[in-house]
């Protein structure tokens, strides 16, 4: 599961892979190239962060 995320809705997307992969997901922070086109999976607004159990 891999999940995108602003500022503000980081928690609510860490809780949501974690309740749904009961395991607690790698979280990375965007470079300047991936932000571009990328968006929160909660809003829509420019994302920060990668969120993801892989």
């Amino acid at each position: 599961m891999k999940l995108y995320s602003c500022e503000t809705h980081i928690d609510q997307v860490l809780e949501e892979i974690i309740q749904k992969e009961e395991r607690f997901p790698m979280m990375k922070y965007l470079e300047d190239g991936e932000k571009l086109s990328t968006t929160c999976s909660q809003c829509k607004k420019q994302a920060l962060y990668l969120v993801a159990n892989e």
